[in-house]
């Protein structure tokens, strides 16, 4: 599969806008159950299993309720699946295995309804030793697609062998059309025998290790979160998202670092934070893409085409492992689904103060100075502002826009310019003064 990218040209003054991939983090319970890596400001961060071994991780999560802050100034109240014994948050934690193992997860119910875990993509599963069943009411109609934990205590756990790589959701099989949409689903990434650079056991699927983001995408209709709050019924036939979140975040909120302090129950951050490609930096970065919503998410990264390599789990090829990659200007996502993304940036020009570019740039006291820039559409240089502009640019960095291209799905109840907007910072080659 290529991991070619569209070149780009380098902003000129006050173009910087950005491009897209996400990310994600997790955070880790302080119990037996899962360990964390020190989370970094940006990019995935995974929870691993606790207990067990090497091959056999084992997570406990542990349904909880709370809230989330959304970015019109509202609040919504939801439910969650929590790393261990944690405390509520939003989105589940990031569940990262490796092919092979044989997967632990131990569901621990503090709701008053019964739940589940279903794990689509995942063959074998079982529940508490048991092949998972679907449970049916008195009548014979399905309540839960797979094996629930009873209400006010209950556990139940699911085993299964993570047996082929990719990206996968996980989420409630129980009421999905109540459970799933109050927020209890998160995200696996299963890593192939290759290693945690590949997407999958292709040569072609390799890119780079701390350029890896998750762009999970969700909506909330508010009645139905006020209902089930106030414990209520809601219609599901009257279902109508008014908002929507990458990562469990709306926009500004999005691009502010994982664990943002004002933040504490959503910590997934979704700015992305690259390199320029070239000889010493020649692989891409990893875009993980899932839609756990009711309707497609055209995602588009403004400025730069990614490589589709992998879809639901399977990589883009065929039966005798042709390249079946694809470029794609919007990364078209059904609900349901996940897709593998391979993207980057280059400057096919490499313009710089020596090869400048061949317009006439603004006089600076001309401009509109935009809150990234750096004064200069030169990547790695700055410039002095006007007397009184406020900017983020730490070293001439560029940054991208990212959004979802349903332009309704980028509002928040009517406030436009929200939900599922992210940035791509470009950082100029290393060594740099970036932070």
């Amino acid at each position: 599969m290529r991991a070619t990218t569209t070149p780009v040209r380098r902003a000129t003054a006050l173009a910087l806008m950005l491009l897209t991939p996400l990310t994600a983090v997790a955070i880790n319970g302080p119990g037996p159950a899962a360990a964390a890596d020190p989370p970094p400001k940006v990019g995935l961060v995974c929870t691993h299993g606790g207990g067990g071994d090497a091959t056999h991780p084992v997570f406990d999560l542990t349904t909880r309720t709370g809230y989330i802050s959304l970015p019109d100034g509202n609040t919504a109240f939801m439910w969650g699946y929590s790393s261990g014994f944690d405390d509520f948050q939003h989105p589940g934690p990031v569940l990262c295995v490796n092919e092979g193992d044989e997967v632990t997860v131990v569901l621990h119910n503090t709701l008053q309804v019964p739940v589940s875990v279903d794990f689509p993509g995942q063959h074998g599963v079982q529940a508490d030793g048991l092949p998972a069943r679907p449970e049916r009411d008195g009548t014979g109609r399905i309540t839960s697609l797979t094996d629930t934990a009873a209400a006010d205590g209950g556990t139940v756990t699911y085993t299964f062998t993570a047996d082929h790589a990719g990206t996968f959701l996980y989420e409630s099989g129980t009421d999905p059309e109540t459970q799933v949409r109050m927020g209890l689903f998160g995200a696996l990434v299963v890593r192939p025998t290759a290693g945690a650079d590949h997407v999958y056991d292709r040569d072609d699927s390799q890119f780079t290790p701390n350029e890896e983001f998750l762009v999970l995408l969700s909506e909330i209709d508010p009645y139905q979160h006020r209902a089930i709050e106030q414990g209520k019924n809601f219609n599901p036939a009257s279902y109508h998202p008014r908002y929507w979140l990458i990562n469990g975040r709306g926009f500004p909120d999005s691009i502010a670092d994982n664990e943002a302090s004002w933040l504490p129950a959503q910590p997934y951050g979704s700015l992305a934070q690259v390199q320029e490609m070239g000889a010493s930096h020649p692989l891409p970065g990893l875009a993980r893409y899932l839609n756990v919503g009711s309707e497609d998410y055209p995602f588009h990264p403004h400025g730069n085409n990614g490589v589709v390599i992998g879809r639901d789990g399977h990589p883009l090829a065929a039966a005798g492992g042709a390249d079946l990659s694809m470029e794609k200007f919007a990364i078209n996502i059904g609900p349901g689904q996940t897709w593998d993304v391979l993207f980057g940036w280059k400057d096919a020009e490499d313009y710089s103060p020596a090869n400048p570019v061949p317009v006439e740039v603004p006089n600076l006291a001309n401009s509109v100075i935009g809150t990234f820039y750096g004064g200069s559409p030169y990547l790695g240089t700055q410039q002095t502002l006007p007397t009184g502009t406020a900017s983020l640019n730490e070293c001439g960095e560029y940054y991208i826009i990212s959004h979802n291209h349903a332009l309704y799905q980028i509002t928040s109840w009517g406030a436009t310019m929200t939900g599922p907007i992210t940035y791509m910072r470009i950082d100029p080659p290393e060594p740099n003064q970036c932070g």
